[in-house]
């Protein structure tokens, strides 16, 4: 009798997370990768796609190691800079969610969701106390910062979107307000964001469930494939 050897829960902090982001990209340099979902049942079960994969633009310069939710040990690429037009590589908490529809407009998110006005700003400047959130600059009993990213914009790239919890601890300069949103086309790349086709971000939106601890897999394919057995992720197709 052969004995049968249980499968490896994920460590750490993903040991709880059933829902997870997987864009995988080329390379370090490239301007596009492709987005798939998966999910699972429990911290030992097997990873499952949902629905088919979707192209994505990221950085103009392409990707960057960025601060996350664990240590991806991915040591191979350039470190993520603020102003450095590189998308964050790692592994990275998600939400909240935000759009250009009020909260009831919204219901349907199941993300913590933040209604959009002319008052809300990312907040860039690594000097503020703010930097790396948005906030309600109307709310705000003193503004102390130099430069931001009006969210409400004119176009419908922040329509709808969701932050990336790249820099949680707002270390300054080391990169912030990372969103996945809305693209220009499938050519346009992003100052450091993830975009995709609205109808793609849409069905992102409704399936990603805060009680599943979702999270965001974001690298080149050939650091994802060394790290994936490490962290129990799911593997490529």
């Amino acid at each position: 009798m052969v004995a049968m050897t249980a499968p490896a829960a994920s460590p750490g902090p993903l040991r709880d997370s059933r829902q997870c982001v997987l864009v995988i990209a080329p390379n370090w340099n490239s301007k596009t990768g492709v987005l798939s979902a998966f999910e699972r049942t429990g911290a030992t079960s097997d990873w499952n796609m949902r629905g088919p994969a979707i192209p994505v633009v990221l950085g103009k310069k392409g990707l960057a190691l960025g601060l996350g939710l664990v240590d991806a040990k991915i040591g191979s690429g350039p470190r993520k800079i603020e102003g450095d037009n590189k998308a964050p590589a790692g592994i990275f908490r998600l939400g909240p969610a935000f759009g250009y529809a009020t909260v009831r407009g919204a219901s349907w998110i199941r993300l913590r969701y933040v209604p959009l006005t002319k008052e809300t700003e990312g907040i860039d400047d690594f000097r503020s106390r703010y930097y790396n959130r948005l906030v309600d600059r109307s709310k705000v009993a003193r503004v102390d910062w130099q430069t931001s990213e009006k969210m409400l914009r004119t176009d419908d790239l922040y329509k709808w979107g969701f932050f990336v919890a790249h820099n949680p601890a707002a270390i300054p300069g080391a990169g912030s307000c990372i969103f996945f949103h809305i693209w220009k086309n499938s050519s346009t790349a992003t100052t450091g964001c993830t975009a995709m086709a609205e109808q793609d971000l849409v069905t992102l939106l409704r399936w990603l469930d805060p009680a599943a601890h979702p999270f965001l897999s974001q690298m080149p394919r050939a650091d994802y494939q060394a790290l994936q057995p490490k962290l129990n992720l799911p593997a490529l197709r």
